[in-house]
């Protein structure tokens, strides 16, 4: 990264950019500064979850979120919240009322969503260090095009308390950073760890072919012989296949799940003030208001069916080497049924995660045409400590 860029040529933050919260003297995250999502509550300001609407049919915070007064009692600062698609609904980072952060990166192309501010404002190097949130991969998505590490913990490792819920059962506390140590300082905070048990490397690696299927032709053939190398580096490698009856299978029931959980979340808000304006969010809760009970019920119970499956594959330490997006970030003059037809590609590489409730982490491995793509790791649920040591390792080798 050549230029240093000002917070105003980022467009990242929905606050000034300024000291909004200071740090404790002492704790293992001192001196490093980070920015938040504006998913998270931060005492006496409005979470305005990338919506006007919402910002003004809500009051401020009375308490921070959880997430944020571990960081602070570690010694981080806050220096701003971040821009994210309305109501964190979106894999695109486009907004209606604020517009799309640079990906300094690729400068005509999406950062992705909805955790778009917080991969800009870290890519772009104004912080050290930032919180988003993802639920189908709002974390993972915009680390792969915007060239970060990026981190989905298991589900329920980490406190949503003083978060706008989107899927409740999806949404996870994850976070970015430019380098894999940081990244893991960060989540030994998060995860209330002291990363002392998470040294031991894999038993086997598992190469996830039907996720590498789902890539475009050319992304695929970049990053497959990496995937191999970096997979061959680290233990006995076996090619699988992660669904018996296909990836988009899986996103199916992810979208039905997802969408009437988000339904579920915010009816009662969408029916007094209006369907969200981006057009993508609204036609989404829209869906989600017409999946059927019994539509529902079939989706918990195939989703309990993938997780077990997952469950089986990883057994207690191995791990899944797989794609994180299907390409690098799509133009952002790409129209809608592009956008669309890439959101669908996109979540069956990056579903099977979330519906099993696993840790992920997208590590940049490559650029394509002057683009970053990343690279993922899936690991057991609840040890995301060794999934973090385990990119540390990866990181070290590139």
């Amino acid at each position: 990264m050549t230029h240093k860029y000002t917070p105003e040529e980022l467009g990242a933050f929905i606050s000034p950019f300024e000291v909004m919260a200071t740090g404790a003297d002492e704790g293992p995250l001192k001196g490093l500064t980070f920015a938040l999502k504006d998913l998270y509550d931060v005492e006496g300001h409005v979470t305005g979850c990338g919506s006007l609407r919402w910002a003004e049919t809500h009051e401020p915070a009375t308490q921070n979120a959880a997430v944020l007064d571990l960081l602070l009692a570690a010694g981080a600062t806050l220096m701003g919240k971040t821009h994210t698609d309305e109501l964190a609904y979106s894999l695109l980072g486009i907004n209606p009322h604020y517009g799309t952060p640079l990906n300094v990166r690729a400068p005509d192309r999406i950062p992705g969503g909805s955790s778009n501010g917080s991969a800009s404002a870290t890519a772009g190097g104004v912080v050290d260090f930032a919180i988003g949130s993802d639920t189908g991969g709002s974390v993972r998505g915009p680390a792969s095009f915007c060239g970060l590490f990026g981190m989905r913990p298991s589900h329920d490792r980490i406190s949503l308390a003083g978060v706008m819920p989107l899927a409740s059962s999806f949404d996870t506390a994850g976070w970015f950073a430019r380098d894999a140590e940081i990244l893991e300082r960060v989540g030994n905070v998060l995860l209330q760890s002291d990363g002392s048990e998470s040294n031991n490397m894999p038993s086997k690696i598992l190469l996830a072919v039907d996720s590498f299927e789902r890539m475009n032709d050319g992304a695929r053939q970049v990053l497959w012989p990496l995937a191999e190398k970096i997979a061959q580096s680290l233990g006995p490698v076996n090619e699988v296949r992660l669904s018996e009856n296909g990836l988009n299978k899986w996103m199916e029931v992810f979208r039905v799940v997802q969408a009437r959980e988000a339904w579920n979340n915010h009816k009662e808000w969408i029916e007094k003030a209006g369907t969200p304006t981006d057009w993508g969010v609204g036609a989404r809760f829209k869906m989600g208001s017409q999946i059927t009970d019994q539509e529902f019920e079939k989706g918990c119970a195939d989703r309990e069916k993938i997780t077990a499956h997952m469950n089986g594959l990883l057994g207690d330490d191995a791990i899944i080497i797989s794609p994180t997006t299907p390409d690098i970030a799509p133009l952002i003059e790409s129209s809608r049924d592009f956008f669309a037809a890439f959101r669908d590609q996109a979540l069956s590489i990056l579903s099977p995660a979330g519906l099993a409730r696993l840790p992920q982490i997208s590590i940049p491995v490559t650029d394509i045409n002057g683009a970053p793509l990343g690279l993922s790791i899936i690991g057991p649920r609840d040890q995301d400590e060794r999934l973090l040591h385990i990119a540390t390792v990866i990181a070290g080798q590139m």
